[in-house]
């Protein structure tokens, strides 16, 4: 992630050359998966053209670290069969099982980082009503009789904003006092956490984005979140399974003690009414998030058997949700 003000990259004897202001490097094409660039960087023709002949996505992201648009080949990759089919699916009864499925494992992730973040600060008991009614939310989604799409995806709607409530109102209760907040903020953040969890998700939504382009999923062909202009619907459906892993490394930076109000660039209220004052991450908290972030996603696990880095498992993730859209039949 290419982040530094005046950063610019070009092709140098068959390598990419980086250079900003405190250093020059060369980069192999083969080392190199993704290039996200942020404002005031540059890059050449070639660039682009080896990053496509290379499967290399570039990736353009705002200051807030979400995706506004991606450089990348004219060809899906796979076949149309995928994308046709996943149009039916989004509108059949499998759609709201697999959504019902992705809303269960959201919920079990957040008490999973509930229960590791209470082992790492030692406080066993502080959650216990957050967690419960956590739980009540994913044995309503499961138990759910569904009758009518519609109905059925506003009932989810509400059960999973009650478990989200009451899941970042435990990690508030756990973190240490100069963290906490009040609520979820988004755009803008109003305090430090919600700035960085906004940014780390904006990264996990890039990174997902890209698994669904790559295993021929159209990520604009939405299921509980509907059709909206100029709108990846999809990416959201689909990131629900995976943001605990931004909310923990957030919480654990915090835990350490490692984010600092320098981070931050801090602003006064846009309508001068309100007291919350918006904050923006700048160049010394996204090195450090980013770099922490990137870690941990590269980092290996188990899951279903498989030893792979997370970064990995979301594009197995999207893999096998492909195969569901090609094999899927309403008449099976």
């Amino acid at each position: 992630m290419l982040s530094q003000y005046g950063t610019q990259i070009s092709v140098r004897e068959g390598r990419y050359f980086i250079k900003n202001k405190e250093h020059e490097s060369y980069v192999p094409f083969h080392k190199v998966k993704s290039i996200i660039l942020h404002s005031a960087t540059a890059l050449t023709y070639e660039v682009i053209k080896v990053a496509i002949d290379n499967n290399i996505e570039i990736l353009f992201v705002d200051k807030k670290g979400f995706p506004f648009s991606r450089v990348w080949s004219n060809q899906f990759g796979s076949i149309t069969t995928i994308r046709k089919n996943q149009l039916i699916f989004s509108s059949a009864p499998e759609g709201v099982e697999w959504i019902r499925e992705t809303l269960s494992q959201k919920g079990t992730n957040q008490l999973l980082v509930l229960d590791l973040i209470t082992h790492l600060t030692n406080q066993p008991n502080a959650v216990q009503t957050n967690k419960s009614k956590i739980l009540l939310g994913i044995e309503k989604i499961k138990a759910y009789e569904n009758i009518n799409n519609g109905e059925t995806f506003a009932s989810f709607r509400g059960f999973e904003g009650s478990m989200s409530r009451n899941y970042f109102q435990a990690l508030s209760n756990l973190i240490p006092e100069k963290y906490k907040f009040d609520k979820r903020s988004q755009h803008p953040a109003f305090d430090g956490f919600n700035c960085l969890l906004n940014y780390a998700y904006g990264m996990l939504y890039g990174t997902c984005e890209s698994a669904l382009i790559k295993a021929g999923i159209d990520p604009y062909i939405g299921i509980m979140h509907r059709d909206e202009y100029n709108r990846p619907v999809f990416v959201y459906d689909f990131i629900e399974q995976f943001r605990h892993w931004a909310d923990y490394v957030v919480c654990h930076l915090c835990i350490q003690g490692i984010i600092d109000t320098d981070f931050f660039d801090i602003s006064e209220s846009q309508d001068g009414r309100h007291s919350e004052k918006p904050y923006l991450l700048n160049s010394i908290g996204k090195r450090i998030l980013i770099q922490s972030f990137n870690d941990y996603l590269n980092e290996l696990i188990h899951v279903n058997g498989l030893s792979r880095s997370r970064l990995n498992h979301i594009e197995l993730t999207a893999q096998k949700t492909a195969t569901i859209f090609k094999n899927f039949s309403p008449l099976n």
